[in-house]
C-alpha cells in the first residue's frame, strides 16, 4: 500500500497481510496495558478483502459505558502519534445529559497496516448512510456500516488499484441512494496517461501531483466511475503550475466538494498540488503562487457515472493582497472547502480559501460562468479578540465550511497562521465563527454584498446583505496548529429518548489537527464541543469533558485506549450520528 507525504516527492511502500473475508469474531480483552482500565472491554471484529486481495480488519473494542439505551454519538476517525500503532475511528459518547458524555466508549482499530493518515469522513450524516473515510496517505478508502452503534462494521475498502487516475482521497458526500463521490487530490498513480470510465484520457505527473480525480463509488465502496476533472484542452500556465510540468496544465487538484441533486450539480474546489508545497520552515520560491489554486468547477450529475463538467470558475485577490508579503496569501489562494444552500430558491454557493483567509459568494452556481465576489475576510472575526487588526486572515489556514440545512448559517474554522508570520502562537490562535447569511441567499441574484475595499476587510462589508458576524470563538492551541475540521450536529432529542434530523444546528465540534508536518497540521488534538442558541451565538460546552482530564473538550493525547497502551492519538474527521434504534 502506498503512501503519499505530504510535500515529498517520492512513494514509500509497506508490505501488507493477507488473512480471510467477511467475518465475525468476538472475545474479551481485560486487563492492565490491555485497555484503558481494568473494566471489561468487549471486542469484535470484522474484514473485508479488496480487489488487491489484502484482508482489512476493523475491531471494535466497547467498554461497558457503551451499553445501554440508543444514543447519539461523535465519531472521530484518527490516528496515532506511533507509526507502528493501529488507526482508529473513537465513538464518542455525545448524548447531552449522559453520565459517559465525552467519554471514549469504543475504538475501532483498523487492520493489517498502519499509517493510512485518517483524514475526511463525509460532511453530514443521515439515518441508513454508510460511513465512508478516507486514508489519504495510504489512498485507501474505507466504508463502514453504522446499523449497530456504537459498534461499526467494515463493509467495503477501496484501495489505489481501484483508483488509478487519482490519489490522496479527500473529501465525501453521500448521495440519496446511498453512494457517494469523493474527491482526490492527487494526480494518477503513475506518470503518464490515464484513461477513465467514460474512456476519457488525460496526462498527469503522478501520484499527489496533478490532475485530480472524482470517483463515485458505490454502498460498499467500490469504484463505480472515475471521473475527469481537468480539462481536455488544458488550462493556463500562467497561472496553474505543475511539478514536474505535464503536457497540458492543469488546475484540477479538488479537495471540497459539495451536491445539489435537485440542480443536478456537484460542486469541487481545487486545493493545490500537495506534493510540490514547500515544507515548513523552508523559504517559499518564487511563483510559488502558482501552486495555490484558486479555481472552482461545476459538473452536471444527471448521469451520476459520467458527470460533464459544466463550468470552471476562478476567485479573484480582495484589498487586502497589498498589504501581504507573498502572493501566496492573496485572498484567492488555495480554495480548501466549498458550500451549497439546501433550499431549491436559493442557487448560490460559497467557497473558502486556506492561505487566503476569505469566503466568497456567487449568487448563481448554474450560471456558465459564475462570478465570485468576497463577502468576508477572516481578518474581521480576527479583530473581536485581536482589535488591533495585527493578524489578518492572511496564510491563516482557514479550513472546514458548513451550511446549516436551513441556509442561516455559515460556520467556518480557521487553524492559525503562526508558520506564515512566526508570532507568538497564542496571538494567531485558531478560531471558529458564524456567519449569518440569510439576507445575503435572499437577495438572489441581487446579491450586492462585495469587501474591495482594505478597512471593509477588517470590519465587515458595507452592504446591508453582507453576511453577519454572530459568533466568534478562539481556540487557543499552544501548538503550531488549530482547529482544521468540524461538524454540526442536526438531531433533535425528544422527551422519550427518540432523535430526529432537523434543520436547525444546535452544536458543532471541532478538531485540532491537519496533517503533521504540513504547515499548522500539528495541533495539540483537542476535539471541542461549542453550543450554538438562537442568534448564533457560539459558547463552549464546559460539559463535554475529557474523562481523564476533567477538563473542558476531549484530549486525543493520552496513554490508554480501549484497544490499549498505544499514546497519542490525533483526530481529524469527524461526524455526529445516531443509534438506528433510537433514530426515527
Amino acid at each position: 500500500m502506498r503512501h503519499l507525504f505530504w510535500g515529498r516527492r517520492r512513494l514509500v511502500h509497506r508490505a501488507v497481510v493477507a488473512t480471510a473475508a467477511a467475518g465475525l469474531v468476538t472475545g474479551l480483552l481485560t486487563g492492565s496495558g490491555q485497555a484503558a482500565d481494568a473494566a471489561a472491554v468487549t471486542t469484535s471484529t470484522t474484514s473485508y478483502v479488496a480487489s488487491n486481495g489484502v484482508t482489512y480488519t476493523a475491531t471494535n473494542h466497547l467498554t461497558p459505558a457503551a451499553s445501554g439505551p440508543g444514543r447519539e454519538w461523535l465519531l472521530a476517525w484518527s490516528g496515532p502519534d506511533d507509526p507502528a500503532a493501529p488507526d482508529f475511528m473513537a465513538v464518542i459518547d455525545a448524548t447531552r445529559g449522559s453520565a459517559h458524555y465525552g467519554e471514549i466508549v469504543n475504538t475501532v482499530t483498523m487492520g493489517p497496516g498502519t499509517g493510512n493518515e485518517p483524514h475526511h469522513m463525509q460532511y453530514v450524516w443521515h439515518k441508513g448512510d454508510q460511513i465512508y473515510a478516507s486514508g489519504i496517505k495510504s489512498d485507501t478508502t474505507f466504508v463502514f456500516d453504522s446499523h449497530a452503534l456504537p459498534a461499526l462494521k467494515l463493509i467495503g475498502v477501496n484501495d489505489p488499484q481501484d483508483t488509478a487516475c487519482g490519489t490522496m482521497p479527500d473529501a465525501y458526500t453521500v448521495l440519496k441512494d446511498g453512494t457517494a463521490y469523493g474527491t482526490f487530490v492527487g494526480g494518477p498513480n503513475v506518470t503518464g496517461p490515464c484513461t477513465y470510465t467514460n474512456g476519457q484520457v488525460r496526462d498527469g505527473n503522478g501520484a499527489a501531483g496533478s490532475p485530480g480525480e472524482v470517483v463515485h463509488f458505490d454502498k460498499t465502496g467500490k469504484t463505480l466511475a472515475e471521473i475527469p476533472v481537468a480539462l481536455a484542452q488544458g488550462e493556463d500556465p500562467n497561472q496553474c503550475a505543475n511539478i514536474p510540468a505535464i503536457p497540458k496544465a492543469t488546475c484540477a487538484n479538488p479537495h471540497g466538494v459539495a451536491v445539489r441533486e435537485d440542480l443536478g450539480i456537484m460542486v469541487a474546489s481545487d486545493f493545490t498540488e500537495t506534493r510540490s508545497i514547500p515544507k515548513p520552515g523552508t523559504p517559499l520560491p518564487d511563483g510559488v503562487e502558482k501552486l495555490a489554486r484558486q479555481t472552482v468547477r461545476v459538473f452536471d450529475i444527471k448521469d451520476e457515472n459520467n458527470p460533464k463538467l459544466r463550468s470552471i470558475s476562478k476567485v479573484s485577490d480582495g484589498p487586502r493582497v497589498s498589504q501581504e508579503w507573498n502572493k501566496a496569501f492573496g485572498e484567492s489562494r488555495v480554495v480548501m472547502e466549498t458550500a451549497l444552500p439546501n433550499k431549491r430558491n436559493h442557487r448560490g454557493a460559497f467557497v473558502s480559501t486556506m492561505a487566503g483567509g476569505a469566503i466568497f459568494y456567487t449568487p448563481d452556481i448554474m450560471a456558465e460562468h459564475p462570478k465570485w465576489r468576497e463577502i468576508f475576510d477572516d481578518t474581521t472575526a480576527y479583530r473581536t479578540f485581536h482589535p488591533d487588526g495585527s493578524v489578518t486572515g492572511g496564510g491563516d489556514n482557514g479550513s472546514w465550511l458548513m451550511m446549516s440545512p436551513d441556509d442561516r448559517y455559515l460556520f467556518h474554522t480557521v487553524m492559525g497562521s503562526s508558520t506564515t508570520y512566526g508570532k507568538p502562537l497564542d496571538v494567531t490562535t485558531g478560531m471558529v465563527y458564524v456567519l449569518d447569511v440569510h439576507k445575503l441567499l435572499a437577495d438572489g441574484d441581487k446579491a450586492a454584498c462585495s469587501i474591495d475595499r482594505l478597512d471593509e476587510a477588517y470590519r465587515g462589508g458595507d452592504e446591508p446583505d453582507c453576511p453577519a458576524l454572530t459568533g466568534v470563538m478562539p481556540i487557543n492551541d499552544p501548538t503550531d496548529g488549530g482547529p482544521h475540521w468540524g461538524t454540526m450536529d442536526t438531531f433533535r432529542q425528544n422527551a422519550m429518548g427518540q432523535y430526529r434530523d432537523t434543520d436547525t444546528v444546535s452544536r458543532i465540534a471541532t478538531s485540532n489537527y491537519f496533517i503533521a508536518g504540513s504547515f499548522g497540521g500539528g495541533g495539540d488534538h483537542r476535539i471541542c464541543m461549542f453550543n450554538l442558541d438562537r442568534r448564533g451565538r457560539l459558547s463552549l460546552d464546559t460539559t463535554f469533558r475529557d474523562e481523564n482530564t476533567g477538563q473542558a473538550c476531549v484530549n486525543m493525547n493520552r496513554q490508554n485506549w480501549p484497544h490499549g497502551s498505544y499514546g497519542n492519538g490525533r483526530a481529524h474527521g469527524l461526524l455526529f450520528v445516531v443509534s438506528d434504534k433510537a433514530l426515527r
